[in-house]
């Protein structure tokens, strides 16, 4: 299958990470703004029209029942995949409009080779599935808390890239994105989990532990990244130390990537 048109540029082009292109998480990265000159109340009403125009196409997207969408989210703990999919998915309709989050392997998924329990979660036709981590954990979690050999984890990135070639082969529009914040912005965000008494269930001591790693995770992204970005499945690195900064560019990718598979509603049915 060719790849889709692409329109016109959007403001997220800024952090797309072009294949082969070496990848640096820098904490001046995390708070980078080159993309858009406005404040944050112009930056809403540019999002606004983009989560507008957003909704729409998921709705085409459903009625056409031709392309998919994967929408793949990492990040840091505190990074805000939550909250993401709240706010740039907030005006779509329920339709066609799926959420996987990925938790710590079951022993049947143990059971199976690593990418069998993400191939039963990939979008159908119509449908846009957002992955809440993903099968990059497989090489991120796995390779940090080394719990398999380094030429397991290695070797995955070809297996990776092959996956998401395959889907994209088939149909499977897949755009992925990293959440970029910096250490210092992490632990402003796990103290208010402590401290509000409406984030407090969400505080884990694990999320400390996972922390004393951030060299090694930073690491283990940077080469994940580089490693797997594709023309057909980019990564984009999303400065997200603001919160409406990294709205816009999500939405904006977003419907760049859509706007370029051309959909349109299909005719209504003859009547007899």
């Amino acid at each position: 299958m060719p790849p889709p048109h692409n329109p016109m540029p959007t403001l997220a082009d800024a952090y797309r990470v072009a294949p082969g292109s070496r990848v640096r998480l820098t904490a001046e990265l995390a708070s980078d703004r080159r993309a858009f000159d406005g404040d944050k109340a112009q930056a809403q009403d540019v999002l606004d029209r983009l989560t507008t125009r957003l909704s729409e196409l998921l709705e085409i997207l459903y009625a056409e029942h031709r392309h998919k969408l994967l929408i793949v989210l990492q990040a840091m703990d505190t990074g805000g995949k939550d909250s993401t999919i709240r706010d740039v998915f907030a005006g779509a309709g329920p339709q066609g409009v799926r959420v996987v989050p990925f938790k710590t392997p079951t022993q049947e998924e143990l059971d199976h080779d690593y990418l069998w329990r993400i191939h039963h979660q990939v979008p159908a036709k119509g449908e846009c599935v957002i992955f809440n981590r993903s099968h990059y954990e497989d090489v991120l979690i796995v390779r940090v808390r080394g719990l398999v050999p380094t030429t397991v984890w290695r070797r995955r990135y070809e297996h990776i890239t092959s996956f998401e070639r395959m889907l994209t082969d088939e149909g499977t529009t897949v755009v992925k994105f990293f959440l970029h914040i910096d250490k210092d912005e992490q632990g402003r965000r796990l103290a208010e989990r402590q401290q509000n008494p409406r984030k407090r269930w969400k505080f884990d001591a694990h999320d400390l532990e996972e922390r004393r790693r951030w060299t090694d995770y930073m690491a283990a992204y940077e080469e994940a990244i580089a490693r797997t970005s594709t023309p057909r499945a980019p990564w984009y690195v999303v400065p997200a130390n603001k919160k409406w900064y990294r709205n816009l560019m999500v939405a904006s990718a977003l419907v760049r990537s859509l706007d370029g598979l051309r959909m349109r509603f299909p005719n209504a049915p003859v009547m007899k």
